[in-house]
């Protein structure tokens, strides 16, 4: 009888086998702070409010009105463009990867600046696509000649550019996403706007989409509520011309938002309010965020849009661990891109929160 591991190499995929899978840190006893999840729970009487409109969720049934009454609020929520469609993912992860699944014809790629999300490339290479990365410049701005060359060259058709960006929390510049866009359009492919972390940016592409606007037909925008408050839940939604958004629908499973994670997103955008207060406190601890990492001797903030902050210290293993063992967990990054030597990722938290993160960087330098 075969072994288990020649029984892997014989029905696993050779890549897959050679992939590492996502890394998720330990965070067990220490303060949170390596995900941009939002700090703030919901207040006791939000909380209770919540915990009974779950109750008198129909579990028994598989979601149905219950989706159209989450797109219907979201439609509204984020005032959707005319001639657009809103469609819901578990999480951007899944849309991502539905994406990948939509568009792969013989020869087609994935673009997307990096250091960037990692999902565009897992998702494309696992899908059998070619993914095609262009370095950022070395302040991370869009290296817009590369970009226009890699367009031209690969014609791919999907283009993912991040707005603010993951992992250097900045917006790139408005001209250069531009012509970026209007060259893949002539390109015959699709560009995805990934505006994950919208809630904390002073701008959005949401009101230059739209199926009524020839120009930009060919680009969708994404968003999260995970960093809105509901990271828990695991909802995306995406929103582009109806008839693209009617195709890359048909490959969506049925029934993947389930129940419970829309009724809490229905009770979440009926108290926007509350998330929309949540999202001006963190900009403002952002701001004090920087200012207080600027005063480290050897840190370098970078300017963010985001509720993340990228810095680079003089040696990031040595100030992450030594910020772990003072109780804080953050993201050594240096990893991920070589732009990206000696750089930490940190969360921004609640105001006690972000003491103790400065507290221990400085500590750990």
């Amino acid at each position: 009888m075969a072994t288990l591991d020649h029984r892997l190499k014989k029905t696993i995929r050779q890549d897959i086998q050679s992939m590492h899978a996502y890394a998720i840190q330990n965070s067990a006893g220490l303060v949170k702070l390596d995900a941009m999840e939002n700090p703030f729970r919901l207040p006791e009487h939000l909380q209770r409010e919540l915990g009974e409109r779950l109750g008198r969720v129909a579990i028994n049934r598989y979601p149905v009105g219950c989706i159209a009454d989450v797109i219907a609020a979201l439609s509204t929520y984020v005032n959707l463009p005319a001639g657009c469609r809103l469609m819901l993912g578990n999480g951007s992860d899944e849309l991502i990867s539905l994406l990948a699944l939509a568009c792969d014809l013989p020869g087609a790629a994935v673009l997307a600046p990096l250091p960037g999300f990692v999902m565009y490339e897992m998702s494309a290479r696992l899908q059998g696509l070619k993914f095609v990365g262009v370095p950022l410049t070395a302040d991370f701005e869009l290296d817009e000649a590369a970009m226009l060359a890699a367009v031209e060259t690969h014609r791919p058709a999907l283009t993912y550019i991040a707005y603010p960006n993951n992992p250097t929390a900045n917006l790139f510049d408005e001209g250069a996403v531009d012509r970026i866009v209007a060259a893949v359009g002539a390109q015959d492919g699709l560009v995805v706007i990934d505006e994950a972390y919208q809630p904390f940016s002073s701008r959005s592409w949401m009101g230059k989409v739209g199926g009524l606007q020839t120009a930009h037909e060919h680009v969708l925008v994404m968003r999260t509520l995970s960093k809105f408050g509901l990271a828990g839940v695991r909802l995306g939604y995406m929103v582009g011309a109806a008839a693209l958004i009617a195709e890359i629908d048909k490959v969506r499973p049925p029934y993947n938002i389930s129940a419970l994670n829309a009724e809490a997103t229905l009770f979440a955008l009926a108290h926007a309010d509350e998330f929309a207060h949540q999202a001006e406190v963190l900009r403002a601890e952002r701001a004090k965020l920087l200012q207080a990492l600027r005063c480290l001797p050897g840190v370098t903030p970078f300017p963010s849009e985001a509720n993340m902050i990228l810095v680079r210290v003089p040696d990031s293993t040595k100030s992450f661990e030594g910020m772990r063992a003072r109780g804080v967990l953050v993201k050594n990054i240096e990893g991920l891109h070589p732009l990206l030597k000696n750089c930490l990722r940190l969360t921004v938290g609640t105001p006690e929160e972000n003491i103790l993160v400065v507290a221990a960087l400085k500590a750990s330098l």
